[in-house]
């Protein structure tokens, strides 16, 4: 016999979705169809609480949500639009944690960046366009000017600043807009770490150049494979030398 009993509900373990969660969900599937674009209005509230089949205090508090991860907008006096779904806008949270991340354990971050860039060189080397690849060289171009005017030192930001678009070029020239909205949502938050290792290790600026170049390489001669294995060595360096330093700070710290 069938024992009887809540127990015996499959679906007893499953939450109900709140109000909110379906007011979400019921407008990101209209993105999803098509029924609503990019720069189009909401309906006026009445209307959409009903179609949706929600009350009016729970379908502002789904807009809200929708609004905090950029997939809507409200303009004073002028109703709710959906956004332009920028993928930058939309990262947004995983930026916030990426800054959390980055103080906490800075490794983990740059392993992260290290998986996605090797992969978004691979796929650059496969179907970047000349154009493209001369938009990279010419920003290495830059870094050379600095390096021979002495920046190493006196200027590594204006060099890290050049070496943070390299990284995002390749990206962009992948052909796989989300994997370029994840590295660049990424590539700023590893700044500091890259700008201390110029500043302790002698020689790590002409060094990256010289990586950089070598991956540059590899994507013009359309070579994936050789492409990912230079990017992921490259990336190898910075997070071995974030390891290194956050063992030094914990030493310190226990010693202090």
């Amino acid at each position: 016999m069938i024992p009887s009993g809540p127990s015996s509900d499959p679906t007893a373990s499953s939450p109900r979705p709140s109000q909110t969660d379906i007011v979400v969900a019921s407008i990101l599937s209209m993105v999803e169809s098509g029924k609503l674009r990019p720069g189009d209005r909401l309906p006026i509230e009445k209307d959409l609480a009903e179609q949706i089949g929600v009350s009016r205090g729970s379908l502002r508090e789904g807009v809200r949500a929708l609004a905090v991860l950029g997939v809507v907008e409200t303009r004073q006096g002028d109703g709710t639009y959906i956004t332009a779904l920028d993928a930058a806008k939309l990262l947004g949270p995983l930026t916030w944690f990426a800054d959390r991340q980055m103080d906490a354990e800075p490794a983990q971050l740059l392993n992260v960046r290290r998986v996605l860039e090797a992969e978004s060189a691979a796929l650059a080397a496969r179907v970047a366009t000349e154009e493209q690849i001369a938009e990279m060289s010419a920003a290495l171009d830059r870094v050379d000017v600095l390096l021979d005017a002495g920046a190493e030192q006196s200027d590594i930001g204006a060099i890290i600043d050049v070496d943070t678009q390299f990284h995002r070029l390749i990206a962009q020239s992948s052909g796989n807009p989300l994997l370029a909205a994840l590295v660049n949502s990424l590539a700023g938050h590893t700044y500091r770490t890259r700008v201390w290792r110029a500043l302790e290790e002698r020689g790590a600026t002409a060094a990256t150049q010289a990586e950089h170049r070598g991956i540059l390489d590899e994507i013009a001669r359309h070579d994936s494979d050789r492409a990912r294995m230079r990017m992921h060595v490259h990336l190898l360096a910075v997070e071995d030398f974030a390891e290194s330093r956050g063992r030094e700070r914990a030493a310190e710290d226990q010693s202090s």
